[in-house]
């Protein structure tokens, strides 16, 4: 019996050699079991939960834009370091591994794109670039994307996932939360919409400026949501916070956001705004987007 139970052993552990890294995943909210290629299927999405799995920026371009509509810009902008930042290390090599990790060269991508034929420009956002934080050249790119919507007289869209402005550019980085504040006033006086989707986790400085100043506000549910984390507000003020405090839901019950859209219903529901605005498939190349022409003479 020894004997067989070692070569039961080694069988096991040859199976589980075999399994290749990643093919199951664990919810982190139900704690069940997920065959990766279900979850794929489902949008990353867990089917006995609901639970929203973090998704990458290139992931929610290819759910959003018409395929093989997406054309990126400004992907050539990297930050440096200017201030010669250093904590546990300096920030220069933070920044070449988080290029090398994650195979971008800032934590927003940027493009022209289409949904449902109606063109529009399209920003996300992705937290694996050191926690999505918003330095000096997330902040000129969403600005360039502005004023890219605005040049083209496109809607905007910027789907955001963050964790604040990035320490390591000082003073630098807190700019860029009045630079983009300042771009949306632009894009609103060119009578052009924009939609901010708030995905898991959207905080800090990225809150408190471009994400909660959309003239639409949809947020994937159980999305945390908010400018400093719970534990910090709850030290703070010394007090017992709602359940459910900073999730998207309880947002949408307090008017912070307009809807809370599942990750599968995003597209439809971002092409149904659109069409809400007056935008319009385009047919051919060159032809305009904008079906309110009393709009565009005002």
């Amino acid at each position: 019996m020894s004997w067989f139970r070692r070569t039961q052993k080694g069988l096991v552990a040859q199976q589980k050699k075999d399994l290749p890294d990643g093919m199951w995943l664990k919810c982190e909210k139900c704690r069940e079991i997920i065959y990766r290629r279900d979850l794929e299927e489902n949008y990353f999405v867990c089917r006995f939960c609901g639970f929203h799995f973090r998704i990458r920026a290139y992931d929610y371009v290819r759910l959003l834009a018409d395929e093989g509509s997406f054309e990126e810009f400004n992907q050539h902008l990297e930050s440096v370091d200017p201030l010669g930042f250093r904590d546990s290390k300096r920030y220069s090599d933070r920044l070449k591994e988080a290029k090398n990790s994650t195979g971008m060269n800032e934590a927003i991508v940027t493009g022209t794109a289409r949904v449902e034929g109606i063109p529009y420009v399209l920003g996300v956002m992705d937290f694996a670039f050191i926690g999505g934080s918003m330095g000096s050249v997330v902040g000129e790119k969403v600005a360039r994307a502005i004023d890219r919507a605005i040049e083209l007289r496109y809607p905007l869209v910027i789907v955001s996932a963050s964790g604040g402005a990035r320490m390591q550019e000082g003073a630098l980085s807190l700019m860029q939360m009045a630079k983009t504040s300042a771009r949306l006033t632009l894009l609103s006086e060119a009578r052009l919409p924009y939609i901010s989707v708030l995905t898991h986790p959207t905080t800090g400085g990225v809150t408190a400026s471009y994400a909660m100043l959309g003239d639409v506000i949809l947020a994937e549910p159980g999305a945390l949501i908010g400018f400093a984390g719970p534990r910090v507000i709850q030290q703070t003020i010394r007090q017992e916070l709602p359940e459910g405090f900073q999730t998207a839901e309880f947002l949408l019950q307090h008017g912070f956001v307009d809807a809370v859209v599942p990750r599968k219903e995003l597209k439809a529901r971002i092409a149904q705004l659109l069409r809400f605005f007056g935008f319009t498939p385009v047919q051919q190349a060159g032809e305009p987007s904008f079906a309110c022409p009393e709009v565009e003479r005002q």
